[in-house]
């Protein structure tokens, strides 16, 4: 499938490097980039489109580093917001050492899955062939013909079928990003585990738990926005509001006399203070924003730049 010591004849040093995972949306991206970091980088919802923005997951071991880049799962968009994560997909694409293909071997190929063999096939980086979720695979002899349809369209420097939610596969994947990573300096201090923001991730919790808690009632269209962070002696008070585009989804969020936006409260709390390691107040609101999806200015304002 290659020779990995094409990639770097530099042997001093530790190996450093960066690696996107892509693929179509709900192929289970986030779920295994938290098990390649060992932390939760990345909020984990069976809705598609939860990843709205690249997110770093970094790895720290003696032999190296590697951040890895979640992405957008790959999509035609539809708003302005989709828009733009497509292009934050295709510039991690483009910006990184390699890329993981990742595939839902439980759903059968389609359009979204050639979209992005075709995005993998442009970018001209080394390439690997993730066949994810093989522990909800009945029928095993499936995997043979689904990889080798995929190989006969591009050579792919690995293929390493494995499983993100139980993480068999998943320590044969990262010895082989290390063999084929160059020699480099670490990009970030050994005790990160992501560059995210505390308050971007108390934020994308809520959602986690709106996504959740709302089952298909609430599909793509909250947003969630921290917009107060006080710091006490033994506790941090955060503040998020959490927007909708109609009063009727405002409803459903916070269900009937709040008890709906309190099990919200509730599981996002127990997630944040988990993060933070300390006790927290977290205060909800819910307002109705119209159109949000395709609102530039507020695309902005939450973080999903051009």
């Amino acid at each position: 499938m290659g020779d990995p010591s094409m990639v770097s004849d530099d042997n001093s040093g530790g190996k450093s490097g960066m690696v996107t995972l892509a693929g179509r949306p709900n192929a289970g991206k986030s779920t295994l980039i938290n098990r390649l970091v060992g932390e939760k980088v990345a909020i984990v919802s069976d809705k598609p489109q939860t990843t709205r923005n690249r997110i770093n997951g970094i790895l720290s071991r003696p032999e190296g580093q590697i951040v890895f880049v979640d992405t957008p799962g790959i999509h035609k968009p539809g708003y302005e917001m989709n828009r733009r994560m497509m292009a934050i997909t295709v510039d991690a694409l483009c910006t990184v050492d390699i890329a993981l293909l990742v595939l839902d071997v439980t759903e059968p190929p389609g359009g979204g899955d050639k979209f992005s063999l075709d995005m993998v096939k442009r970018i001209a980086r080394p390439a690997f062939l993730i066949p994810n979720k093989i522990d909800r695979l009945k029928d095993k002899s499936k995997l043979l013909p689904l990889i080798g349809r995929y190989v006969s369209h591009y050579e792919f420097q690995e293929v390493i079928p494995l499983s993100g939610l139980t993480g068999d596969g998943v320590e044969f994947l990262i010895k082989k990003l290390f063999d084929w990573l160059p020699q480099g300096p670490r990009l970030f201090p050994d005790e990160t585990y992501t560059d995210q923001p505390e308050r971007l991730m108390a934020a994308e919790i809520v959602r986690e738990k709106v996504l959740e808690l709302t089952g298909q009632e609430i599909p793509y269209v909250t947003a969630v926005v921290t917009e107060g962070w006080e710091e006490k002696e033994a506790i941090t008070r955060i503040s998020c509001v959490i927007y909708v585009e109609r009063p009727s989804e405002r409803a459903i969020i916070i269900g009937r006399a709040g008890s709906r936006l309190k099990e919200i409260g509730v599981a996002a709390r127990r997630d944040v203070e988990k993060l933070l390691d300390r006790h927290v107040f977290l205060g909800l609101f819910v307002k109705v924003r119209q159109r949000w999806r395709n609102d530039e200015r507020f695309l902005e304002e939450i973080g999903i730049a051009k």
